[in-house]
């Protein structure tokens, strides 16, 4: 039998989860899966989003370890640094179709 969470990893995962629950984070972390990594103007320019709220969800994504940073020349360069993170996006996606398909089947009838 597992054992019940320790608060302490509660708040932990509880924080992690809350990393990815704005939107503009979850368009970046798909932005740098799709790119393998991006500079805070390259993301500012497919987001449609000001420099300092990117810089600021990045911030965020940095702190939870979703993210990792690398200096090249003046830019700092983001990519994914934990994988697990697509899994995580996988599994809540794939409940969200089964989700969207069963109300679009309600709504035919």
């Amino acid at each position: 039998m597992k054992s019940p969470l320790t608060p302490e990893a509660a708040e932990l995962i509880a924080r992690r989860f809350l990393a990815l629950s704005d939107p503009t984070r979850l368009r970046i972390v798909d932005l740098l899966r799709d790119s393998g990594g991006a500079s805070v103007r390259e993301l500012t320019a497919a987001l449609g989003s000001s420099q300092q709220n990117i810089s600021k969800h990045l911030a965020t994504l940095h702190a939870e370890g979703f993210v990792s940073r690398r200096k090249q020349g003046t830019s700092s360069i983001y990519a994914i640094a934990d994988p697990s993170v697509f899994d995580l996006c996988e599994q809540v996606c794939g409940g969200i179709e089964a989700q969207l398909e069963e109300l679009g089947a309600m709504l035919k009838a």
